[in-house]
């Protein structure tokens, strides 16, 4: 029977590039891959028949070789049988190819070695877990110990771990020999899957432990004690290692990772080591100077106080800034610290009575334009706008109708 071109049963023009004959043999495995199609003869055959065209399109030697000479140019080597026995160029497994290029995992996913010869049935580690952890600014800020509750997986304490009933012992599964995966031949290759006995494990319980029903593990909430580090940031991470879930058959445990999120305080804002805070200043205080407190965090830096005082210039602005040194978050490292940033926000006085009208209407009739300098140079902005929309010169702008 003549044999298909090796490019038409892999769908790609005979220029392809590895890349792209890498990709076309992937979707056409992952599609036709017996344990995919229920063991089907005709997906086994047509995996068969892909596998054997990239083993050899995917070797340069060996594309050359068939593409000018075809078929009879890679027969003798081994090429036209991939699975065959014939010196030692071939694979012995549908899988071994098809782990290759997908990895260990579909490789395991659909009954392959994985390339290594993994036995599922050894000691297994536990899952990793992830835990998120809402603390305050003031928490990040000195540092804390909170206790937290991990629902978790742990090894069963009744059987040790086992599965088996207190005296017992598993044994070994007489259907795989303890290897966990069993092997099908199919002429001349073979299909490697999960003992269907067993499950993978290798081994058979006759009497289960009554606790964890024969898993060797059960759910609890496990309560640990987590040392928050002072400056700890918002999206910070903390590995435990071991704390995760309880591994399988004597397997160590997994990590157990907190991420750390930190709730929004109404009065500061950080900005990496610095901390932000908006301080109100009377009107008569920032045209005079003078000082105000601005609230800090607590910590050994403000000697057991939680105000420092800001010296406020005279004709301070809303918007100007004071930097406070070493009153901000400390650094993660424990080396140095911050700076507390405050911003002024000078307030017009509300609910004034008549004298206290009278005295403002005194003093605004005796400011001068040399004392409002911001104002001075808006109202002549303003009226060079106007001009330019209107018409007219800055000082007198035509009035619209």
């Amino acid at each position: 029977m003549a044999q298909r071109d090796y490019y038409e049963i892999l769908g790609v023009e005979r220029t392809v590039d590895a890349a792209a004959l890498k990709s076309a043999y992937r979707k056409l495995a992952m599609e036709h891959h017996p344990d995919r199609n229920g063991g089907s003869e005709d997906s086994l055959a047509k995996f068969k028949e892909i596998s054997e065209a990239y083993t050899v399109l995917s070797d340069e030697q060996k594309r050359a070789a068939y593409d000018r000479f075809g078929h009879a140019g890679v027969n003798g080597g081994g090429g036209g049988n991939p699975f065959g026995q014939g010196g030692g160029q071939g694979f012995h497994d549908i899988n071994d190819i098809f782990s290759q290029v997908f990895g260990d995992a579909f490789g395991d996913a659909f009954g392959g070695r994985g390339g290594g010869g993994r036995q599922s049935h050894g000691p297994r580690r536990g899952s990793d877990l992830r835990y998120d952890l809402e603390i305050t600014l003031e928490q990040a800020y000195q540092g804390a110990e909170v206790e937290i509750a991990i629902p978790t997986l742990m090894s069963c304490e009744v059987c040790d771990g086992s599965g088996a009933k207190a005296g017992t012992q598993p044994t070994i599964c007489n259907t795989c020999g303890g290897a966990g995966r069993v092997r099908q031949a199919n002429g001349f290759f073979q299909v490697e899957r999960t003992c269907p006995r067993c499950g993978g494990s290798g081994e058979m319980i006759a009497d289960p432990c009554t606790t964890c029903r024969g898993h060797g593990q059960v759910r609890k909430t496990r309560k640990l004690s987590l040392k928050v580090p002072a400056g700890v940031d918002d999206g910070s991470r903390i590995r435990l290692s071991g704390e995760g879930e309880a591994g399988q058959r004597g397997g160590p445990r997994g990590d157990l990772y907190v991420f750390l999120s930190v709730t929004p305080h109404e009065l500061f804002e950080r900005d990496n080591l610095d901390l932000l805070v908006t301080v109100p200043v009377p009107m008569t205080v920032a045209a005079l100077g003078g000082a105000v407190d601005a609230p800090c965090l607590i910590s050994d830096a403000c000697d057991g106080k939680c105000k420092a005082p800001v010296e406020v210039p005279a004709g301070a602005q809303t918007g100007k800034t004071v930097r406070i040194k070493g009153k901000g978050m400390p650094h993660l490292n424990g080396r140095g610290r911050g700076d507390l940033v405050v911003e002024l926000f000078v307030e017009t006085p509300t609910d004034l009575n008549a004298r206290q009208k009278e005295l403002l209407a005194e003093l605004a009739a005796s400011l001068g334009e040399s004392q409002t300098p911001r104002n001075t140079s808006f109202a002549g902005k303003a009226k060079r706008f106007w001009a330019d929309i209107l018409g007219g010169d800055a000082d007198n702008p035509k009035e619209t109708a």
